[in-house]
């Protein structure tokens, strides 16, 4: 491979060299500077005289004389079942004092995309442990189901929550959890350490950090190192994966910040114009395929800008995924945890995951109860500040106190509280409906009245 020494510009994480012979996209180069150090890049864009490279390590002490050497291969990931319980850096090097991973192949982290005709209907609940998304928003193995949150928000105790907590009731089978997280701060990092390890949640799970002072670049590989570790454990040796990204919005600003050095065309809030197919190349690789006994399911958080859900990330976010779970700032500011509002959340594959044989026959009609009676009580604190508790009508006073009863009963839990589906969560919510009058239970067919009803 030849040595260059045309580097025309630097820009930001990015270099441009003047070449003379094809160059790949994605491959990957070596920069040799004048003081002896090396630098890694990749290409990132390629044209018949100038080549575009991110700098993996940042652009300072790069200057005319430094020697650029393409490799002629892309960005791979080392990969092995000695991964597991280990915590590597969002390019996939060891962080945690243990040795290198010795890798039984190595794996382009590009990946390839599931065929839709491959793909199979995600059918089995995953427990996670908390109320409002097992019984209302249901995780199903194979679905992608975001969370959007607000800055100051607890997403991520949740997120440690669902890794520590999720599992297939009934079935003893080969689980994991791949964690990545991107963009955050010390401090944030040795949280999550501190707690994967104190749980033992750590032997389950493959940890990838990127901190915030870590390059822009790197952020943006780290999300699909996580993911070909998955689709490794997955589609090789049949596990079940429940893969976490946190934080979206900071690949996102990455991706913003690495379009302006190039001086791309902005598109909505100066997000580069392709941030749509971007992320629906890293959402679109969770899914069961068929043949295939293991899977990949993906829960995204990302912090909403100024709490906005129409910003672009969330938006195009809500396009690609299967619904969202959808934190509240009010629940947070009344000490509720998880502080999650269940009337904008939803999950589309829902349906899918419950019923007789895989939750239980009540589930689905005890949650469009709550739902219904929970909203009507929402919209009834607005008329109460109007004219007072006192000129409602005993319907809606109880359907005021329920909504009451159930942000603190059944969306309060302890960051500890794993919550079994049937005597957990839905038993709970009977419990809760059992101080409304059976015959304004219209969402509820009589038979599960009479089985599970108990009124107060």
């Amino acid at each position: 491979m030849k040595e260059y020494k045309t580097i025309t510009k630097v820009a930001g994480p990015l270099v441009f060299v003047e070449k003379t012979e094809p160059i790949g996209y994605c491959d990957l180069v070596r920069i040799s500077l004048p003081s002896g150090d090396i630098k890694n890049g990749q290409v990132l864009d390629t044209s018949d005289d100038i080549v575009v490279v991110q700098i993996f390590e940042g652009t300072s002490g790069i200057d005319r004389g430094t020697r650029v050497k393409f490799l002629g291969d892309t960005l791979k990931l080392s990969v092995s079942k000695d991964m597991l319980g280990r915590i590597l850096s969002g390019s996939g090097k060891p962080i945690d004092g243990g040795p290198e991973v010795i890798p039984e192949k190595r794996l382009d982290i590009g990946g390839a995309a599931i065929n839709p005709f491959a793909r199979a209907s995600p059918h089995d609940f995953i427990q996670t442990g908390i109320s409002t998304i097992d019984a209302m928003n249901t995780l199903v193995r194979g679905q992608k189901l975001p969370i959007f949150s607000g800055s100051g928000l607890p997403h991520n105790e949740i997120a440690l929550q669902i890794a520590r907590q999720a599992k297939v009731i009934g079935k003893s089978e080969n689980f994991v959890v791949i964690f990545a997280a991107m963009g955050i701060t010390n401090e944030e990092a040795q949280y999550f350490m501190a707690d994967f390890e104190q749980t033992g949640a750590l032997e389950r799970s493959v940890v990838f950090l990127n901190l915030a002072n870590d390059p822009a670049v790197e952020r943006l590989v780290t999300p699909r190192m996580a993911l070909t570790a998955a689709e490794y454990f997955a589609y090789e040796h049949d596990f079940h994966v429940l893969v976490i990204l946190t934080d979206m919005t900071n690949y996102c600003e990455s991706l913003r910040e690495i379009g302006a050095a190039r001086g791309e065309i902005p598109g909505r809030r100066g997000y580069p114009g392709y941030m749509y197919t971007d992320l629906a190349n890293i959402y679109e690789r969770a899914g069961v395929i068929k043949g295939k006994k293991g899977s990949i399911t993906q829960i995204p958080i990302l912090t909403m800008v100024g709490d906005d859900i129409t910003h672009p990330i969330p938006d195009l976010t809500g396009y690609i995924t299967e619904g969202q779970i959808v934190l509240s700032r009010e629940l947070h500011r009344k000490g509720v945890y998880p502080p999650i509002d269940v009337l904008p959340s939803l999950s589309r594959l829902m349906n899918l995951g419950i019923g007789k044989e895989k939750t239980r026959d009540d589930h689905k009609q005890v949650s469009d109860q709550m739902y219904a009676a929970y909203a009507e009580g929402r919209d009834l604190r607005g008329l109460v500040a109007i004219v007072g508790e006192e000129s409602l009508s005993e319907r809606d006073r109880r359907l005021l106190k329920f909504a009451a009863e159930f942000e603190d009963k059944f969306v309060r839990q302890k960051r500890s509280d794993d919550r079994g589906i049937g005597e957990g969560t839905l038993d709970l919510g009977w419990n809760l409906l059992g101080a409304i009058p059976s015959n304004e239970l219209t969402r509820i067919s009589k038979e599960l009245k009479e089985k599970y009803l108990r009124p107060k």
